[in-house]
């Protein structure tokens, strides 16, 4: 993987992202928080998940202390505003980077306190593919309970975000 490659595909996660944002925003917090039976519970605990594990691989990969996880289930706003500072922080280290230190190990901590060792360029795929596995959880959930989802597909992103000569 490239450094080119590996900034497309964490814009690509931002972007979808921000459209799953971009539609819970409006929901009434008893439709985010109900039980949907699913791996986190609801369209709120599958976020929550999703936010605090991008919080967790930022920390790993800028070598910041690890992250507080949150008490209790926050709102979207409060998962809003925490998936921003995350990402932001995880943009400027990107900028720091160059193809060659994507090879280098990095040590991510699982919120259980286990530690796993793999280059950067591992840690990049592994949080752009663990978003778009629970982004595509929160639409099937969306779905379910009669709200249009959005598309968050790559190729909707390059179709909307591609600079053809």
């Amino acid at each position: 993987m490239t450094l080119q490659e590996a900034k497309l595909l964490y814009a690509f996660n931002a972007w979808a992202t921000q459209r799953i944002f971009d539609v819970l925003a409006p929901l009434p917090a008893e439709m985010c928080m109900r039980d949907l039976h699913a791996s986190h519970g609801s369209i709120q605990g599958t976020l929550t998940h999703l936010v605090a594990s991008e919080k967790i691989y930022s920390a790993g990969l800028t070598g910041a202390p690890a992250p507080a996880m949150p008490g209790g289930l926050p709102t979207i706003a409060d998962l809003k505003e925490t998936w921003e500072e995350t990402g932001f922080a995880i943009a400027r280290w990107l900028g720091t980077l160059t193809d060659r230190r994507l090879q280098e190990p990095c040590t991510i901590t699982t919120a259980t306190g286990t530690s796993h060792t793999h280059t950067i360029a591992q840690v990049l795929l592994h949080l752009v593919d663990h978003g778009t596995f629970h982004r595509g959880q929160i639409v099937t959930y969306l779905r379910q309970l009669g709200v249009s989802p959005p598309s968050t597909g790559m190729i909707k992103f390059f179709r909307e975000t591609a600079r053809l000569p």
